[in-house]
């Protein structure tokens, strides 16, 4: 009777385990092109970094052409910027364009349009095998 006590908590506490696990959310569910590129557009736009650092590759550039002259920033850059413009909205609206799209890579346009000027960001994501993850980003502004 012991063992099979023993044998019924086992099953159980094994069934709870396994319920508990299967409504954990993966980080790779959370690393689709949408999660990556409405990330990013949240940072830009609305001051909210979070899942940033989770979105842009280790290697990623952000390159700003201002006139003549084009000028690059890494990813650790980037996000000490956003962290001092943390919960700034900007004055914009948001479009966003696919440009390209396969399984590999992705290039979505994204258009924030101000009262004077529109900054068109060409945002560059490639499937890493840990998700979709940002890894370029051309801005130029019009």
């Amino acid at each position: 009777m012991k063992t099979l006590r023993t044998l019924i908590i086992g099953v159980a506490l094994f069934a709870v385990c396994t319920a508990a696990k299967a409504t954990i959310h993966t980080d790779e569910a959370n690393m689709s092109k949408n999660f990556a590129i409405n990330t990013y557009i949240d940072a830009m736009t609305r001051g909210k970094a979070e899942g940033m650092n989770e979105v842009l590759d280790p290697t990623v550039k952000f390159n700003v052409l201002r006139g003549t002259k084009v000028v690059s920033f890494s990813k650790k850059e980037m996000l000490d910027y956003l962290k001092t413009d943390k919960d700034v909205e900007q004055d914009c609206t948001t479009n966003t364009e696919i440009v390209q799209d396969d399984a590999a890579q992705s290039v979505v346009k994204v258009d924030m349009k101000y009262s004077g000027f529109v900054r068109t960001n060409y945002v560059t994501l490639a499937n890493t095998g840990n998700g979709w993850k940002i890894i370029n980003v051309y801005s130029v502004f019009k």
